[in-house]
């Protein structure tokens, strides 16, 4: 699943560390997220959204592989 979720943190200044501790996840999974190696689970895209202010289908995009 594509994402702009890095393109969304460099507008804010954010390190992926800023982000993982506001939204109660490690930076790890930032990163797996960004480097589309994880797809975040519902209840982790809503937190996703609602701190960059924006709906789920603003940060999330299917790709082929996704069905």
């Amino acid at each position: 699943m594509r994402n702009d979720i890095s393109d969304r943190r460099a507008e804010t200044g954010e390190s992926q560390a800023d982000l993982a501790a506001a939204i109660g996840v490690t930076r790890q999974t930032i990163n797996a997220i960004e480097r589309e190696r994880y797809d975040p689970s519902l209840e982790l895209a809503f937190k996703l959204a609602d701190h960059f202010d924006c709906r789920i289908e603003d940060l999330f995009e299917p790709t082929d592989e996704d069905g």
